[in-house]
């Protein structure tokens, strides 16, 4: 009988799982058409991409450049930590889409935020044509090599800013929580500073790749401000 004197709604609330926030979160998401036609529109976008990068970059590679001073990578060792980069990056990826894909609004700020930052770097790397640092080491990515097919001629000019470092920056932005910004703040250091190391990239694409990033992460939350309207998400 004391079941009686809780209300049916909240009863149901209380036997049905399914009703929690992040349960409901890609239904109540999908309902709206905007959702929908934002997803849409970025996942095509970022497909348009596909044949346009691996060209981008071989002209990229095929145009002298500018070698910069950069005192600060005199004082570094130069060593090859290819593996361990791509393990840190890949890795962090694979942890972001845990969270994210439970979490369609995020996710879609995600998307967007990654498009908009290529954009930023093929904008950036067209105006800024410049010569890899002396004693540079091949960063070997085994699946972007694959993808872009630049085994036999790496492309070492595509320097600002670094897209390592940028994309290590928008998979903090992506998630919460004070744990998750300490984890992969120091991975993104230390991706930051590991291809340095390599002689990769000067130290400036370094430290302007976070802020390139925070830009993307904050022109695609202007873009996905409907996130308001839907339930909220943890």
């Amino acid at each position: 009988m004391a079941t009686a004197l809780i209300p049916p709604t909240a009863s149901s609330n209380l036997q049905s799982p399914a009703l929690s926030p992040r349960r409901r979160g890609w239904p109540a998401a999908w309902a709206h058409r905007s959702f929908r036609m934002r997803l849409g529109v970025v996942v095509a976008l970022l497909l348009g991409l596909l044949p346009v990068v691996p060209g981008f970059y071989r002209f990229v590679q095929a145009r002298p450049g500018q070698p910069l001073a950069d005192p600060l990578l005199d004082l570094l060792p130069v060593q090859d930590h290819s593996t361990l980069v791509f393990s840190l990056i890949y890795g962090a990826i694979a942890a972001t889409l845990v969270y994210l894909l439970p979490r369609p609004q995020r996710l879609l700020q995600a998307l967007w935020a990654y498009y908009l930052l290529q954009l930023l770097r093929i904008a950036t790397l067209w105006l800024l044509p410049l010569e890899p640092p002396t004693n540079l080491v091949i960063l070997h990515d085994p699946v972007m090599d694959r993808i872009f097919e630049v085994t036999t001629q790496p492309i070492v000019r595509d320097l600002f800013f670094s897209g390592h470092t940028a994309t290590m920056m928008l998979l903090l932005l992506a998630g919460r929580g004070y744990r998750w910004r300490w984890a992969m703040g120091l991975a993104m250091v230390a991706v930051g500073l590991l291809v340095l190391v390599q002689r990769v990239h000067y130290s400036y694409d370094v430290l302007a790749a976070p802020l390139f990033a925070w830009f993307a992460y904050w022109l695609a939350e202007r873009i996905c401000q409907q996130r308001q309207q839907h339930a909220p998400e943890l």
